[in-house]
């Protein structure tokens, strides 16, 4: 019986890196897109938090460096955060049910 769970618990383990695996690609294939100002400044990432677009309004140059340094840090925390939040659902999915601590992976 032994080496049956621990055959079970082996087969387990392939599925769920099989998911994870899976899962990796898909949060790479994400368009996630934060902004600031109205939409002046929008800032694109991947599920992976890369930095794919950055789009500038013109009307936004006009309101200086500092006030378009701000707007590009705004909207580059808000597609940052997003794409956490997105990163995170999916691995609750993924774990969901496996009884793992929460955290763990």
């Amino acid at each position: 019986m032994p080496q049956q769970n621990q055959q079970q618990m082996m087969k387990q383990l392939q599925q769920v890196q099989a998911r994870m695996a899976k899962m990796q690609e898909e949060l790479g294939e994400l368009s996630i897109t934060g902004s600031a100002g109205g939409g002046v400044v929008t800032i694109t990432v991947d599920g992976h938090q890369n930095v794919r677009a950055v789009k500038i309004e013109p009307e936004a140059l006009e309101e200086g460096a500092e006030m378009l340094s701000d707007l590009v840090l705004a909207a580059c925390n808000d597609a940052l955060e997003q794409s956490r939040q997105k990163a995170a659902a999916q691995m609750g999915q993924l774990t969901a049910g496996l009884g793992l601590p929460p955290g763990l992976i």
